[in-house]
């Protein structure tokens, strides 16, 4: 039988400060732990001066053009040419809607053959599971190309407006080492907290966005949302680590290689499948069984492709806004 502890021995015990603790009775860190008020931020000279030399620099971007007479002319014509353009295209889509068939009528567009086509016939056509991926990625496969080139060609437009050059070239604008340099100066540097919750949760998240686009032909989910859980999990990294080290792994080149490559294969990839197809041509790309991860044809590789499109688009995005580079 264990002897009875003393007051004094209970008193150095875990229990007894553990319980303290739990009831209230007293904080352990409190007088215990050196603590420091923080000081408040201030800009150094140099920090204004570049304040409000990038400042100066937006303002000569934005409204550096003088209003010249031809200037206001012009703004005058585009002004009136807005107008009349809403005005015939608000005409022109009254006009289409009134030729439209009643609600309730059996010709209506939702009744006719197309959906009908994709619910019945779409499992045994496509090889998917999923009838939206079979619709998206096989049916319509080349409308969602042409999606993914208009994400590749909003990031080249972001690209020529944000970039920002490695060398100076005009007086006033910052070179894009001297945006990285300043890049987290309002931002808490080595956050802990940040850092350590980045380093849980992005192979997560990264794992989770692959298995959505392998799943895509099979359940809900496919290229666009998987790329952007993966996006989503590059821009958690890029604020825990800094673009130091997210370069180590993507670069501008390795999104120039990654998109060139995807959309090349999407597309040599779908006109072979839609030229066998349509002209009722020889197709060796087999089906599979439905149900399998390796089945629907090309439909899984597409949306692979679709993934990183998606994906390096949302990062892209991000690095361009957040730095005006890679």
């Amino acid at each position: 039988m264990s002897r009875k502890k003393t007051e004094q021995e209970y008193r150095k015990t875990f229990a007894f400060h553990f319980f303290r603790w739990l009831n209230g009775e007293k904080d352990p860190y409190l007088g215990e732990v050196e603590m420091k008020p923080q000081e408040p931020y201030k800009e150094t000279e140099e920090e204004v001066k570049a304040r409000i030399r990038e400042k100066n620099m937006i303002s000569r971007r934005l409204y550096g053009v003088a209003k010249s007479k031809e200037m206001k002319g012009l703004e005058r014509f585009y002004k009136a040419a807005s107008i009349i353009f809403c005005c015939i295209l608000i005409y022109l889509l009254l006009f289409t809607v009134s030729y439209l068939p009643p609600v309730g009528t059996a010709d209506r567009p939702v009744n006719n053959e197309v959906p009908q086509r994709y619910i019945e016939n779409g499992l045994q056509e496509t090889g998917a599971v999923n009838i939206v991926s079979g619709m998206i990625l096989d049916y319509r496969a080349f409308d969602t190309l042409g999606e993914s080139h208009v994400l590749f060609v909003a990031t080249v437009t972001v690209l020529i407006l944000l970039r920002l050059d490695k060398k100076k070239k005009n007086d006033g604008e910052i070179s894009i080492e001297e945006a990285e340099a300043n890049d987290r100066i309002y931002e808490p540097k080595n956050d802990a907290i940040l850092q350590m919750a980045a380093f849980v949760l992005v192979p997560i998240i990264i794992i989770f966005g692959i298995y959505v686009i392998l799943n895509g032909h099979l359940g809900p989910g496919g290229g666009f949302s998987g790329g952007a859980i993966i996006g989503a999990g590059l821009i958690l990294y890029l604020n825990a680590f800094g673009f130091q080290k997210t370069e180590r792994f993507f670069t501008e080149k390795t999104y120039k290689w990654i998109s060139f490559g995807s959309l090349s294969f999407y597309c040599i990839a779908k006109s072979y499948s839609f030229f066998t197809g349509a002209n009722h041509l020889h197709n060796i790309i087999p089906k599979g069984t439905p149900g399998a991860i390796l089945s629907s044809g090309l439909i899984l590789p597409l949306n692979i492709a679709v993934g990183l499109v998606v994906a390096c688009t949302m990062y892209a995005f991000y690095a361009m806004f957040r730095k005006g580079g890679f």
